[in-house]
C-alpha cells in the first residue's frame, strides 16, 4: 500500500539536524570551562530558561538571572560565544536533506517546530544556512509558545494549510513526539541520518 502523499515536513532541529542549542551538556562543560557551580546555575536556568525560549526575555537578561547575578572572572561576550560554539552539525542528515528537498522541488514543504531562544536561533539558522532546506520557521521565540503546547502543533498546521495525513513531524525526544500525535500528526522519534532517509524515501 502506497503512503498517503507527503505535503509537508515538520522537522525539530536540536537532536536531529544539529545539537541542542544549550542543553545540560553544553552548561556542565561551560561550568568545566568558566569554573562555576553547575548546580546553583542549573538551579536557575530551569527557573527561567522556558521564558527566555518563548521570547520574554533576551539572552543578556537571561544571562543577568542565571549567572551574571554576580561578579565573575569571565567576561559576558566570551560566555556568549562559547554558548554559540555549542551549537554543531550532527553528521550527513542536513545535507541530505538538502538534497532531498531540491529533489522534491515545490511538492513538500519543510517547516520546524522548535524550541529556542531568539539570539540562539537566529544564530543557528544562519550559521547552518538553514534556509537551504526550510521553507518556514515555527519557533517558540517567535510565537511565544513552545513544545509540548498543543497551541504549537496546531499554528503549524495552520500555516502549513494541509490536513494531518498529509504531513511528518521528526523530533528526537519521545514525549515531543507523543505531544505531536495527540494533535493527530503521524510522527518518528529521530534515531539517526538511516532512519530518516528510510522512512522519507518511501515517500513517492
Amino acid at each position: 500500500m502506497q503512503p498517503p502523499v507527503l505535503k509537508v515536513l515538520f522537522l525539530d532541529i536540536g537532536g536531529v539536524l544539529l545539537t541542542n542549542g544549550w542543553g545540560h551538556q553544553s552548561r556542565q562543560k561551560a561550568a568545566e570551562v568558566f569554573g562555576f557551580d553547575y548546580e546553583e546555575v542549573n538551579a536557575l536556568h530551569e527557573f527561567i530558561f522556558n521564558i527566555y525560549e518563548i521570547g520574554k526575555l533576551t539572552l543578556d537578561e537571561y544571562l543577568d538571572t542565571t549567572l551574571f547575578y554576580k561578579p565573575r572572572n569571565f567576561t559576558r561576550e566570551d560566555f556568549k560565544s562559547f554558548m554559540f560554539s555549542e551549537s554543531q552539525q550532527l553528521p550527513q542528515t542536513l545535507e541530505w536533506l538538502i538534497d532531498w528537498k531540491q529533489s522534491k522541488r515545490e511538492e513538500v514543504k519543510v517547516i520546524s517546530i522548535n524550541n529556542e531562544g531568539r539570539e540562539l536561533n537566529d544564530y543557528r539558522i544562519k550559521k547552518f544556512g538553514l534556509h537551504r532546506c526550510f521553507d518556514a520557521f515555527v519557533s517558540s521565540c517567535e510565537v511565544a509558545m513552545r513544545k509540548p503546547d498543543p497551541g504549537i502543533f496546531k499554528l503549524a498546521l495552520g500555516i502549513a494549510q494541509v490536513s494531518t495525513q498529509e504531513c511528518l513531524y521528526f523530533d528526537d525526544r519521545n514525549y515531543l513526539v507523543e505531544a505531536a500525535r495527540r494533535a493527530n500528526i503521524p510522527s518518528f522519534q529521530h534515531t539517526g541520518f538511516e532512519q530518516m532517509k528510510t522512512i522519507l524515501e518511501q515517500y513517492p
